[in-house]
């Protein structure tokens, strides 16, 4: 890694870097919207103060892009997109603490949930050091980093506290509707139902049981729905990493460019020797 270039937030030594890079993640971030529409507050001031019906693609594009500063961009670049979104939030009314901690660790969350069962090969430790890195996001949200949840035993004491507060109300069954049949050009209803469809359903079925129950439909076994994860995954995989990371807005290469093409992440060969004494990080290979 070249030592006068400016690692971002994470950097490549750390979980985040490796992780975000693995295109299992478009399944996690759908997956992160089925559950955040499960708070009735929370996805309420989505559905008014946001450009979701009207606009949904655009939206979760800027989603995505924010997610892909904060995780490759230089700290400049995170800083400005983190006081963009705290400003937003300020203007709209949506800068609720609790509304904030949620959205955030129903994402976290889907993240490492859906990670790890897709066969990365994330420890404990690992999985605890990618939840603690993700406290300098809920900052640039506009979150205190002390409230929020730094562990897998954290998150899920969370998530048991949050539960009597969630529903599957109108809004969630509007959000539902969208994830199941998005609004798409003419040319592209063929797809949507081949492939949109499949990525949508298989994000629903990682959900935890306590969504399902919520949503009223229940999920297949979990030995089946890893199976059916993970073989999509590895699918998914097949696709050349450099051709995936061409698509817009390129947040990787752009930090390869930056920091060394050794700052590749991999997951699978960065990660699986993280946690073992005298390992060797990935910026050092």
């Amino acid at each position: 890694m070249r030592q006068d270039a400016d690692p971002g937030l994470f950097g490549p030594r750390s979980v985040t870097w490796q992780l975000h890079g693995d295109p299992v993640m478009w399944i996690a971030g759908v997956r992160a919207l089925w559950l955040q529409a499960l708070h009735p507050v929370a996805v309420r001031g989505v559905m008014i103060n946001s450009s979701f019906r009207e606009d949904p693609w655009g939206r979760l594009m800027r989603t995505a892009t924010f997610v892909g500063t904060l995780s490759y961009g230089t700290t400049e670049a995170a800083e400005a997109a983190g006081a963009r979104v705290r400003r937003i939030h300020r203007l709209l009314g949506v800068d609720d603490p609790e509304l904030l901690l949620w959205v955030h660790c129903a994402e976290v969350d889907s993240y490492l949930s859906v990670a790890r069962r897709s066969g990365i090969p994330l420890t404990d430790d690992q999985a605890d050091r990618y939840l603690d890195e993700h406290r300098v996001a809920a900052r640039l949200v506009g979150l205190d980093p002390e409230t929020v949840p730094g562990s897998a035993a954290a998150l899920d004491r969370y998530f048991v506290s949050v539960l009597p507060r969630l529903a599957a109300g109108p809004d969630a069954r509007t959000v539902e509707d969208f994830l199941r049949r998005p609004p798409v050009k003419p040319a592209l209803i063929p797809a949507r139902e081949v492939i949109w469809r499949r990525v949508t359903a298989l994000a629903y079925d990682t959900l935890p049981p306590y969504a399902h129950a919520l949503y009223g439909r229940p999920a297949p076994p979990d030995e089946t729905v890893t199976r059916r994860l993970t073989a999509t995954a590895n699918l998914l995989r097949c696709v050349p990493d450099r051709l995936r990371w061409r698509l817009p807005p390129r947040h990787i290469l752009r930090a390869m460019d930056r920091l060394g093409q050794d700052t590749r992440p991999d997951p699978f060969a960065r990660l699986g020797t993280r946690g073992r004494p005298g390992a060797a990080a990935p910026s050092d290979r």
